[in-house]
């Protein structure tokens, strides 16, 4: 009696620890982030990143640093700082500065930040001044000891050109007055990757030798989903090792530098991702970095071996820009055209990749052949199911006959309750002339876990389901049940708090459930009994925050497995209740 007695003071206390977290940590948290988004920057960002002398066995890109003021800019505001030419592509709006030919100012076209289509496009890139700076940047960094006046952040570049296009490259050029001309030409396609080339003329009268970098630089810790499944921050694959970076570790000062042959480093955000793509045959030094000043964060890149310019010759090379949305896709068509290491890990497939992926093509395709993704879970569901129904047929018959010896091991437990070691001898005893296997019924639990873990990934960390409709209220499956049953579905007009935001769809998870575990043999302890009735009411509350999307997917696993297991222990005689249908 008092180890019930224990377990139910567990509970109470496990659900007080539970709503007492949503409460007073989770719900706060939602309602600052957007107050938080929108608020102004303390940096205006205008302070050039410092860029010190190059060594060929030491090579160091450009340093990150506080800035040196404060700015009451909107967006809006800083963009009319400087001479601008426009960016129009069928997937961006923009524009590039032309001072210090930044690129700071996109928008993704195909992305608005709410399910209304009218609602503003996602902002990517923001110039320097603006409540959140967030620009990519290209330069040189001299060779040791070498006095040569090189572009930098205030550099102010000329140009003919009135705008970037997929079919019109923007060119630039800046004469530093001593004999060196700078080009530069960035081009663009008509999906996210920007083509940096640079060229260098020399006309001094003395080989000059330059070492080309390219830095992100990001204004501000964002918000993120601190989901552990989900990596959001500083990102590269660097040696064909991925490398994630927390912005927390950044924050402690933990550095990171890596020597690469190629590869590709950046800032991902759970969708959008901006990332820097050197020539994949030159050797770079790779670098996260953080000050504090200004809470600027920074990935930067700087070749090892330098550019040698001769007399009287123009000389350079091109890099890459990725900058947008981590369409699968896409990712994957840039890692083949440009021979990119890795790059689809720019997506948080998590451990099980080889799972992931598949699973998420497989998802995709049913998409595009149903045109709703919530009927296509459901189909990728009866499919999975399909591909494991050799084991779990012989699961449920397994389950089915500890449903049926279920009154034989009540008899048992009465009979030798106070012996357990002769207890044990003749429960195996009875499940040996039954043939009946205990373990077999969790198999398919087992093998479950993992597709519903991939399944659970592709849906949380990929584009697929955001704002996709299902039917009805369901406006997005990337978002949770936005109904409760605490204003009887909206009857009532009342906003509950969040954490008693459980809608109509984890109350169906919850009572498919429910009536799955009927079908199962019941533990032969009472006190594990209790627990397992408790199940769905924990399970409940927990996908109430989940996506809509994968309590769809959980429901109907359920109600196939019901199905399922019913036809098989009615084929063999057994009621739910687990006495035999025949007598």
């Amino acid at each position: 009696m008092s180890d019930q007695k224990n377990l139910v003071i567990a509970i109470v206390l496990c659900f007080l620890i539970i709503f007492g977290f949503q409460y007073f940590v989770e719900g706060p948290q939602m309602e600052q982030a957007p107050q938080q988004q929108t608020e102004t920057s303390t940096t205006d960002g205008d302070t050039p990143s410092q860029i010190p002398s190059a060594a060929v066995d030491g090579a160091s890109a450009p340093s990150v640093q506080g800035s040196a003021g404060q700015s009451g800019m909107t967006r809006a505001q800083s963009l009319q700082k400087a001479d601008r030419i426009k960016i129009n592509t069928p997937t961006l709006h923009g524009s590039v500065s032309l001072t210090g030919a930044r690129l700071d100012d996109l928008t993704l076209i195909d992305y608005r930040e709410q399910v209304d289509p009218t609602s503003p496009e996602i902002k990517l890139l923001s110039p320097a001044g603006s409540p959140r700076p967030y620009y990519a940047e290209f330069g040189w960094s001299p060779a040791p000891g070498a006095d040569i006046k090189l572009p930098g952040a205030q550099t102010i570049w000329a140009t003919d050109s009135t705008e970037l296009t997929p079919e019109k490259p923007l060119i630039l050029t800046w004469d530093n007055g001593e004999g060196i001309t700078f080009h530069r030409t960035i081009s663009v396609d008509d999906n996210y990757m920007f083509s940096i080339e640079q060229m260098v003329e020399n006309n001094t009268g003395t080989a000059v030798t330059l070492y080309p970098y390219g830095l992100i630089s990001r204004h501000g810790t964002p918000e993120t989903t601190n989901f552990y499944i989900l990596h959001e921050g500083p990102i590269g694959v660097l040696n064909e090792t991925l490398e994630e970076i927390d912005y927390d570790d950044l924050q402690e000062g933990k550095a990171e530098s890596f020597s690469s042959v190629g590869g590709w480093l950046g800032i991902t955000d759970k969708f959008w991702l901006t990332a820097l793509v050197p020539n994949q045959e030159t050797s770079i030094k790779a670098r996260f970095s953080y000050a504090p000043q200004g809470e600027r964060y920074q990935t930067d890149f700087l070749n090892q071996e330098g550019i040698n310019v001769p007399t009287g010759e123009t000389v350079g090379l091109t890099n890459h820009l990725f900058a947008g949305a981590k369409v699968v896709s896409v990712l994957d068509t840039y890692e083949k055209e440009y021979e990119i290491a890795r790059f689809d890990l720019a997506i948080d497939w998590g451990w099980f990749y080889f799972l992931t992926k598949p699973i998420y093509f497989a998802l995709e395709f049913l998409n595009s052949w149903i045109g709703n993704l919530g009927l296509a879970i459901m189909a990728l569901t009866v499919i999975i199911k399909l591909i494991l129904l050799p084991l779990a047929h012989k699961s449920y018959v397994s389950m089915s006959k500890m449903k049926r010896l279920q009154p034989e091991m009540v008899k048992l437990r009465e009979k030798y309750g106070d012996d357990k070691q002769k207890l044990n001898q003749e429960m195996m005893a009875l499940y040996k002339r039954e043939k009946a296997n205990p373990a077999a019924g969790c198999l398919p639990i087992v093998l479950q876990i993992p597709i519903f873990f991939a399944l659970y990934k592709v849906l949380f960390v990929t584009l697929l389901m955001r704002h996709q409709p299902f039917y009805g209220y369901i406006k997005d499956l990337a978002a949770p049940d936005p109904t409760t049953v605490f204003n009887l579905f909206g009857l009532i007009p009342w906003d509950p708090p969040q954490f008693l935001m459980i809608g109509f769809l984890p109350l169906l998870m919850g009572l498919s459930m429910f009536l799955q575990q009927r079908l199962n043999p019941q533990p032969a302890d009472p006190v594990q009994a209790k627990i397992f009735l408790f199940m769905p009411i924990f399970f409940t509350y927990l996908l109430a925050s989940f996506p809509a999307g994968l309590v769809i997917y959980w429901t109907w696993n359920n109600i196939l497995s019901m199905a399922q297991q019913w036809l098989i222990m009615k084929r063999m005689g057994v009621s739910v209740s687990g006495t035999s249908g025949k007598s």
